[in-house]
């Protein structure tokens, strides 16, 4: 894991990057009715006040919000400079074709399901898929977790009625409870500090997996899932392993020894979608050996569906920041908004910069996807481009409940795979709502799940994730692919 050192503890100017008093600031809920303002070229950490901003809590005690934003602005960052542009140049590597993003995690991060087992196993999945997609695909692949600042989420209405009742949306642990009464819907901006906490005590346990031993490869047995252990991708992945093994006698002969730090740590980052402005502004901090300034909640933010308006708030945000930054992109996208847009936050045109994560069901996909890829490659933008195959495909059961489908899944990523053999361009990645824990939340796989199964272990308090036994077998089909794309490119050299 890129660990914090010496000197990107000293890269930052540690004072908070709020430069006005919290008495004197105009307050942070902007109304999603204010008039939309030009792109300025001037920046500065509170300049997307100006803009108009959806998808914020209106907080009742605006005092109170500005004491909890203060004191978050005297909290150490959570991520460093130096891990960010780190993480940048692996995903430059990926818009190139020499590498591969998998991100994976929760829908939405809770305060009930915070546990060192919980972070545990999804991690333990997350390297399970990466060894089966780096044994595949014989490349790097760069481990990206939706953990450590995933809480906040975007509603499609600010409100919800049940059974006549009609109350404020539930926006994510970091800004009101799930529980269906008046009280927990209240914005609450105590919640930011806890987020905040939750956020370093997983990013440290995180840390520890990742330097400390656990990530050894060779224990690349033992990352099975104990529910795993009688299953179809619990076999395979034992093959694999016992495959791995083997490669790690025949490199310890030839002078790698286990010893080696590459043996025994791994990188690991981790990203969430940049929505609650106040807070990630409060967590923002400049970088004093380059001067530029850095999102520090997490290594990389992305830009959501709803909120990557050209002249809105949170574009005018991230085009400030020097983090690695994601756009989510639908059905909806136009070619020429894409371009602009990616123009506005990477100027400079930055490799590694700008991964845009396509959204869309894998019909769409076919349509949409080549004029994108054509707009974005006649723009000479360089990009690098991953499938998100979970947010285009939700449904809901008879029972009511919210799930997806594991063949639409595959589906969807099969037609990304099969646009970009098509255009010629680089499939550079995966993100996938996922976890560690043994739950029936999305149907079908190898180890199916039915309709009927989904109320037996229904955890999320979002939307519905893939267990470990979907999310392995999806990786050993983006392996395949993957081999596939490199067989045929070491033919075409031949």
């Amino acid at each position: 894991m890129a660990l914090a050192t010496s000197s990107s503890l000293i890269a930052f100017n540690l004072k908070p990057s709020l430069s006005t008093p919290p008495q004197r600031r105009r307050s942070f809920v902007v109304s999603s009715s204010a008039a939309s303002a030009p792109i300025s070229t001037a920046w500065n950490v509170e300049s997307w006040r100006q803009k108009k901003a959806v998808q914020l809590p209106e907080y009742p005690d605006q005092t109170e919000l500005d004491q909890v934003l203060e004191t978050l602005s005297t909290f150490p960052p959570i991520v460093f400079a130096g891990e960010a542009r780190s993480l940048e140049e692996k995903l430059a590597q990926a818009a190139m074709g020499n590498a591969f993003l998998l991100q994976g995690g929760d829908c939405a991060e809770s305060f009930k399901e915070f546990s060192a087992n919980n972070i545990r196993d999804t991690f333990r999945l997350i390297l399970q898929m990466g060894v089966v997609l780096m044994f595949g695909g014989q490349m790097p692949i760069i481990k990206v977790g939706r953990m450590a600042g995933q809480f906040a989420k975007p509603r499609s209405d600010a409100f919800e009625e049940k059974n006549g009742v009609k109350l404020p949306s539930y926006r994510g642990d970091n800004v009101n409870g799930d529980t269906f009464d008046a009280a927990s819907r209240i914005p609450d901006p105590k919640r930011m500090i806890r987020a905040y906490t939750q956020s370093v005590a997983t990013l440290n346990l995180l840390r520890a997996f990742a330097t400390g031993g656990y990530a050894a490869m060779q224990r690349v047995n033992e990352w099975n899932l104990d529910f795993m252990e009688r299953s179809e991708q619990g076999d395979r992945y034992r093959e694999l392993a016992h495959r791995v093994d083997e490669a790690l006698g025949f490199m310890g002969a030839a002078g790698l020894t286990p010893e080696h730090s590459i043996m025994t740590t791994t990188d690991f980052w981790t990203s969430h979608e940049c929505l609650l402005l106040p807070y990630e502004q409060a967590l923002t901090r400049e970088d004093s050996t380059s001067g530029l300034h850095y999102d520090c909640s997490a290594h990389m933010v992305w830009v959501g569906e709803r909120t990557r308006q050209l002249d809105g708030a949170h574009v005018e945000f991230l085009r400030g920041v020097a983090n690695p930054l994601g756009i989510k992109v639908s059905d909806k996208m136009v070619p020429d908004e894409l371009v602009k847009l990616i123009d506005i936050l990477n100027p400079k045109n930055k490799p590694g910069r700008i991964t845009v994560i396509v959204r869309m069901g894998a019909e769409n996909m076919r349509v949409k996807l080549p004029h994108l890829i054509r707009a974005v490659r006649g723009a000479g933008q360089i990009v690098t481009w991953v499938s998100d195959p979970m947010h285009g495909n939700t449904i809901k059961a008879p029972s009511g409940l919210k799930t997806r489908s594991f063949d639409s899944i595959r589906a969807e990523l099969r037609a990304f795979f099969d646009v970009h053999d098509q255009e010629g361009s680089y499939p550079g990645g995966v993100h996938l709502e996922m976890t560690g824990q043994n739950v029936t939340e999305c149907v079908g796989g190898s180890r199916a799940v039915t309709f009927d199964d989904l109320s037996s272990r229904y955890h999320t308090h979002c939307d519905p994730r893939l267990n470990a036994s979907q999310s392995l077998e999806l990786a050993f089909a983006i392996a395949e692919r993957l081999r596939k794309r490199r067989m045929n490119s070491l033919q075409s050299l031949a």
